[in-house]
C-alpha cells in the first residue's frame, strides 16, 4: 500500500449512459476555432490551417452540470458548447484513417470561458490558461459509448441561455473532424484513456449573469442543463 504525505485528491470521473461504472477523466485537450462561423466571430481567418489546442485541468470537470457557483476574478463569463471525444485507448502519432478507434464514446460538454480574462492575455501575448482552466469550466454530460450511438459527425448542436436560442450550428459544420483532431494531437502529446478532447464551438458564443440557465444539446448524443447561483 502507498503512503501520501498528504491525502491524494479525488479521481475526477464522468458517468456513462450503459453501466454505472464511471469514466475516469485524466486530461482535457481542447481545440480553438473549430468552426468557420465562430472563428470569424472572434476575429479569425476561417481558413483550414493547422488546428491549435489549449488545455484545462481535469478536475475542471463537472458531470451531470446543475447548480454551479458564478466563477470568481471575471465580469464576463461566456458560454461554448462543445462535442466531446472522450478517450479509451492510447495513442501517438495515430493516423487519420485509425484513430476513431481510439474513441471511447461522446458526450456534449461546455467549455465555460472568463473572456475578460482571455482578451486581456491575447493582447499581451500570454497563455489562456486563467481565461479556460478554472474551477467548474469544464461541465459535461452522460457519456454514451461508441457502442451505442456510433461516430457522430452531422446532426444538430446547440445552446440556449433563460430559454433563448444563442448557439446553433451542426457537427458537419467543423472545420476538423474529430479523427483530423485526434491525429494532430497525437503529434504533440500521447492520449491516455481518460482524456477529454473538446472539439469546438459553433458561433454565438456569448456572456452568462448569475441565475442564468444554460441548457445544451447535442442531437444523438444528449443534453446538459446548468444553473449559475446568484
Amino acid at each position: 500500500m502507498v503512503d501520501f504525505v498528504i491525502p491524494p485528491p479525488a479521481q475526477p470521473t464522468v458517468g456513462v449512459s450503459t453501466t454505472e461504472a464511471l469514466f475516469p477523466v485524466r486530461r482535457i485537450w481542447c481545440v480553438g476555432q473549430n468552426y468557420a462561423a465562430h472563428t470569424r466571430e472572434m476575429g479569425g481567418n476561417p481558413e483550414r490551417t493547422e488546428p491549435f489546442f489549449f488545455a484545462k485541468p481535469g478536475d475542471a470537470v463537472v458531470p451531470g452540470g446543475g447548480l454551479l457557483d458564478f466563477p470568481v476574478a471575471t465580469s464576463d463569463l461566456h458560454h461554448e458548447v462543445e462535442l466531446v471525444a472522450c478517450i479509451g485507448r492510447p495513442g501517438e502519432n495515430i493516423p487519420v484513417e485509425k484513430a476513431l478507434s481510439h474513441i471511447y464514446g461522446y458526450a456534449v460538454g461546455l467549455d465555460m470561458t472568463r473572456r475578460d480574462l482571455q482578451a486581456i492575455a491575447k493582447k499581451a501575448g500570454r497563455p489562456w490558461a486563467l481565461a479556460k482552466g478554472f474551477d467548474q469550466s469544464c461541465p459535461i454530460g452522460t457519456i454514451r459509448p461508441v457502442s451505442e450511438i456510433g461516430h457522430p459527425a452531422k446532426g444538430r448542436i446547440s445552446l440556449s441561455v433563460n430559454g433563448e436560442a444563442r448557439q446553433v450550428g451542426d457537427l458537419s459544420d467543423m472545420i476538423w473532424s474529430v479523427a483530423e483532431i485526434i491525429a494532430a494531437l497525437s503529434r504533440f502529446v500521447a492520449l491516455a484513456p481518460g482524456d477529454l478532447i473538446m472539439t469546438g464551438t459553433p458561433s454565438g458564443v456569448g456572456p452568462v449573469g448569475r441565475g442564468d440557465v444554460i441548457h445544451a444539446v447535442c442531437a444523438g448524443v444528449g443534453e446538459l442543463s446548468v444553473t449559475y447561483g446568484r
